[in-house]
Order: structure tokens, then sequence, then C-alpha cells
């Protein structure tokens, strides 16, 4: 077995943004609102990114190109303060696991991590490992932990009954995650992730807002694998329609059927209740429509939103009280939900670079120059 790449002992900096790498409005690609400062999650105060990344190539023209992502709503903290949470599926083909607690108690504890759908169990065994060895029993005295685990799939690019996500990668993650800038397109459990047929993966934006006289921050990152090509819309034209014919994966496909997924996490500092964020990811639905999908029979699209206002709600017999966001107020927050969900579908689409992986699969990343072209002709570009 050769190994190429892994990311958490050889390549650590995988983790960060390739400052090179262009985004979506980098190619001079318009949207609505105004983002953060690193126009991704990490806008959010606290909310740290990590990522841990396999490529491998194996004998019997196997290869593995996969790997896992960590969001963790309070940094260092997640683990000992619970955030407000709320989850939503547009269509269930998929997995999220801890959901049935999070609707329960409204409550996301620890991380959420994403992977490729033959993993969950490794990465849900290593996030409770990496849960119990740094943290805490609660108030009752005993360890316990319902982790959210999300997926999709990457069998096309990855050898992915292989099984080579183990527990460790789940906890190097965690361990890598930061503030600041975050890689997106061929990287964590985006690795191998294809998306309106050409290569995709992990993306973000964020959106900055006033509700209620008050500025707040909404984040989102995405971990897209769906969409036929036919279907992409970008900026609002139908540049999938230009782009038909072109071959991206290695054997063409000519399957019509939406059988793809993608996986949205959505983050707030406003002081949103469990009810509120659901709310929250049925808006994400919006803005993945205004990307061309069509939520197919085959497709699992499951979002979970999160607040990381009220820091103490889940403390035992405190007394301590909570702010909370009246529902006429709420509309910017859903605005700037749509509007970073469409945005870090399209960074994940622009940041994809070819690649070729298990039996010597390909999938090609758009073409940038190409892609512009068709904008300009629907004069959807800005042009300095």
């Amino acid at each position: 077995m050769k190994i190429l790449i892994n990311a958490f002992l050889l390549l650590p900096l995988l983790a960060f943004a390739d400052e090179s790498a262009p985004r979506a409005r980098d190619l001079g690609i318009p949207f609505d609102g105004n983002p953060g400062e690193y126009n991704a999650i990490t806008d959010v105060p606290g909310v740290t990114v990590g990522f841990e990344t396999i490529i491998a190539d194996l004998d019997d023209n196997k290869a593995v190109r996969t790997g896992v992502t960590a969001i963790l709503p309070r940094g260092v903290q997640t683990n000992q303060q619970p955030v407000f949470g709320g989850w939503f599926s547009l269509n269930g083909n998929g997995e999220m696991t801890g959901t049935t607690w999070v609707e329960e108690s409204g409550l996301i504890e620890g991380p959420i991590m994403i992977t490729n759908t033959h993993s969950v169990g490794a990465v849900h065994e290593g996030t409770i490992r990496w849960r119990f060895e740094n943290g805490a029993a609660d108030s009752s005295g005993y360890w316990w932990s319902l982790p959210v685990i999300a997926e999709t799939w990457d069998g096309y690019l990855n050898d992915i009954n292989g099984f080579h996500v183990r527990p460790a990668h789940a906890a190097a993650a965690i361990e890598s995650a930061q503030s600041g800038p975050v890689a997106e397109g061929n990287v964590g459990g985006g690795t191998a992730m294809n998306c309106f047929e050409y290569k995709c993966g992990t993306g973000t934006s964020s959106r900055v807002t006033n509700a209620a006289g008050q500025t707040y921050t909404v984040g989102v990152l995405v971990q897209a694998n769906f969409g036929r090509r036919d279907e992409l819309i970008v900026a609002g034209a139908p540049v999938g329609k230009h782009l038909r014919n072109d071959m991206v994966f290695s054997g063409d496909s000519t399957d019509d059927t939406e059988t793809g997924s993608i996986i949205i996490v959505v983050g707030t500092n406003a002081p949103l209740m469990p009810h509120q964020l659901k709310r929250l990811t049925r808006r994400a639905a919006l803005g993945l429509s205004r990307t061309g999908s069509i939520a197919g029979n085959g497709s699992g699209d499951i979002f979970i939103a999160f607040s990381t206002a009220n820091a103490q709600a889940s403390q035992a017999s405190t007394g301590v009280s909570i702010d909370t966001f009246a529902n006429e107020d709420i509309g910017p927050l859903f605005r700037a939900t749509v509007q970073a969900t469409e945005e870090a579908i399209t960074n994940a689409l622009i940041a994809g670079r070819d690649m070729t992986g298990n039996r010597g699969n390909s999938v090609k990343g758009i073409d940038h120059d190409r892609l512009k072209a068709i904008l300009r002709d629907y004069n959807r570009l800005v042009e300095d």
C-alpha cells in the first residue's frame, strides 16, 4: 500500500483554507447579503472546524479518498456546554445520528461530525471516545453520549467498503478544529464528494444581518454530493443547460435520476430556541433549491442548526435565565440562512478539484473560465 497523503500526520495545513484557491466571489459570481470576515461558519463567534483527510493508493487498483469533518459549536468548550439545536429532513435517504435526542431535548451535545455513509459507526465510536477522554460524567454521575454523525456517499472515488475511516480519524478531526478560514472542496468528509456531476465536497459561507435591533451572524457549512448536471443553477442562471454535454465522470453517467445527498449545518449566535432553529433548517432547503436541487427520491437531504447563545441553559439546578427571540423578528435570519446556504454550495462546487480514485474512476472540477463565460452571457458576472 502506498500512502500519498494523510492530512493529520503529514499535511496538517490541509485543515485550513488554501489562500490560492478561488472561491465563488473571486470569480465574480454575485450573491445577496453581507458575509462575515471569513465568509465561513467560523464567523459565528466560538465556532471551530477541523478536518481529517485520508488519501491512499492500495493494491488491486483500489484507492482511499475520504475523511471526516468536525464542527465544534463552542470550540474548546463544546464538550462542557451543549447548544440549543434543531434538525430537519427534506428527504431521508441518509443518516444523521443523535437527532432523536436533539428533537426530544432541544440540545446538541458535543461536536457535529460528517463523513462517508459506511463510516458513521467508526466516527460515532471515535467521537464518543474523544468526549469520554476529554470530559466528565453528567450530574447523575454517569457518562453517556449520543453524538450527531452525518454522512453522504463517496463510493465512486473511494473504496467505501474498505472501512478506512477509523475512530482515531474522528478524534484527529476534532483535535484539528480551529477558527478562521475554512478549507473547501476535496477535504475532510467532502474529499470524494461530487455535485451536479462535477467534483465538489465541502463548502461554507456566512451572513451578518440585523434583527430585532441587534447584529447577528449566520454561518453555513455543507457537504455537497447531489444534483444532475442539467439542473445546475449559479447566481440564477441555468448554467447546467449549457454544460450538459461535458464529460466529467470517467465512463460518463447516463442515469437521469437524482440519487445524491447533502448535509447542511447552520450555526448562529442569535438567541433562538430549538423550535426556531428547526425553522432555520427548513429555510436551508430554500438555499439548496436555488442551486437546482429537487431533493430526489434517492437523496439524503438532512440539515441541523444550532445557536451559541444561552451558554448556561443546559446546566442543572442553576436557575439561569434564557434569552429568547420573537418569531416576528426572525425574518432576517431566515434570509441569511437561504443566502449563506446557496453560496456555501456554490463555493463547494468552485473548490472541487479534479480527482482520480478507486478503480481509476475520475471526476473533473467545473471549468471556471467556461462557467464565467456562461454567467457573462446572462449578465450575472461582476467584473472589474
